[in-house]
C-alpha cells in the first residue's frame, strides 16, 4: 500500500499557522531562516517540520529579541525554547498579550467590553492577549491608550537597564505583534526620546491613522514609505527623505517599496 502524501501548506496557510505575515515568510527565506520547497509550477510550500520552524523563529525573535544571525546559530544549536514550551504549539499567555490581559483584569472588563470599545473581533482580541501576534500597529496603539499606557512601555523597551552605546545589531527588538513590522530600539531605557528603527516588510502598514501627544520625526534609510497626515495630506517618502510634524495629527504608514523598507523614526516625550 503507497504511504500517504506529505502535507503542504501555501504562503498564506503557513504563516497563518506560525501567526505571522505572508511576507514576513518570505523574508525570512531571504535571509535563509527558512526555505520551503517548491511545487511543479513554482509555489512554495511548506512542510509540517518546516511550520514548526517557523513558529520556533517567531518565538526567537518576540521572546528572545534574536536579530536574524542570532536565530540561524540557535536553530543549529538546536536550542530548547524555555519552560517546557512546545516549538510547534504553545497556547501559554506571553509577552504583550499577558500584560494586556493583566491590564484588562486590573480594570475589572471583560473581552467582550474591551473589543466593543476598540472596536475590533472578541476572537482576535483574545487570541492577541495569548500569543501576543496578530494585531495591526493601530490597534496595539489603540489598546494601549485604552489601558492609559504606551506600546514602547509594554513591549518593555524600558526593561533591563540603559545603554548609551548601542552597536548596530545589537538592537533590542520590540516583540513581533504587528504583521511585517520589526522594531528596534536604537537607545535603551527611560529617556526623552523612543528611537527606533523601523523595518516594514513589503506591504506593511499602520492599518489606520492613530495620534498621541509629542511630536515626531522619520527618516528613510532605504525602500519607500507614505505617510498620511490627517487624512488627506500624502508624503512619498524615498532614501534620505525626512518627515517632522506634531504626534497629535492623525499619522497613518505604508511601506510602498517592493522589497524592505528601513526608517529612523523618533518620539518625544515617549508618549508611544
Amino acid at each position: 500500500m503507497a504511504g500517504l502524501d506529505p502535507v503542504h501548506y501555501k504562503v498564506a496557510e503557513a504563516a497563518r499557522l506560525a501567526g505571522v505575515s505572508a511576507s514576513t515568510l518570505r523574508l525570512w527565506e531571504t535571509q535563509g531562516l527558512v526555505i520551503p520547497g517548491r511545487s511543479d509550477t513554482g509555489h512554495r510550500q511548506y512542510s509540517a517540520d518546516d511550520v514548526a520552524r517557523l513558529k520556533r523563529i517567531a518565538w526567537y525573535r518576540t521572546e528572545r529579541g534574536l536579530n536574524p544571525a542570532a536565530i540561524r546559530e540557535a536553530l543549529e544549536a538546536g536550542e530548547p525554547m524555555a519552560d517546557g514550551l512546545s516549538a510547534v504549539d504553545s497556547d501559554a499567555p506571553q509577552g504583550i498579550g499577558r500584560k494586556l490581559r493583566s491590564l484588562r483584569h486590573d480594570a475589572g472588563k471583560t473581552l467582550e467590553q474591551v473589543a466593543g470599545d476598540i472596536g475590533i473581533a472578541t476572537s482576535l482580541l483574545s487570541t492577541f492577549e495569548r500569543t501576543s501576534q496578530g494585531v495591526t500597529f493601530r490597534v496595539l496603539h489603540d489598546l494601549a491608550e485604552y489601558y492609559g499606557t504606551t506600546v514602547s512601555k509594554l513591549s518593555g523597551e524600558e526593561e533591563g537597564g540603559e545603554r548609551a552605546l548601542v552597536r548596530a545589531g545589537e538592537w533590542k527588538i520590540w516583540p513581533e505583534t504587528s504583521p511585517g513590522v520589526t522594531v528596534q530600539v536604537l537607545a535603551d531605557g527611560r529617556n526623552m526620546m523612543d528611537c527606533h528603527r523601523f523595518v516594514l516588510a513589503p506591504g506593511a502598514s499602520s492599518d489606520g491613522a492613530y495620534k498621541h501627544e509629542g511630536e515626531e520625526f522619520v527618516h528613510v534609510l532605504s525602500g519607500r514609505v507614505e505617510m498620511v497626515l490627517d487624512g488627506h495630506e500624502f508624503h512619498d517618502l524615498g532614501p534620505g527623505d525626512s518627515l517632522y510634524f506634531a504626534s497629535n495629527r492623525r499619522h497613518a504608514w505604508r511601506n510602498r517599496h517592493d522589497g524592505e523598507t528601513v526608517l529612523i523614526w523618533i518620539n518625544t516625550p515617549p508618549t508611544f
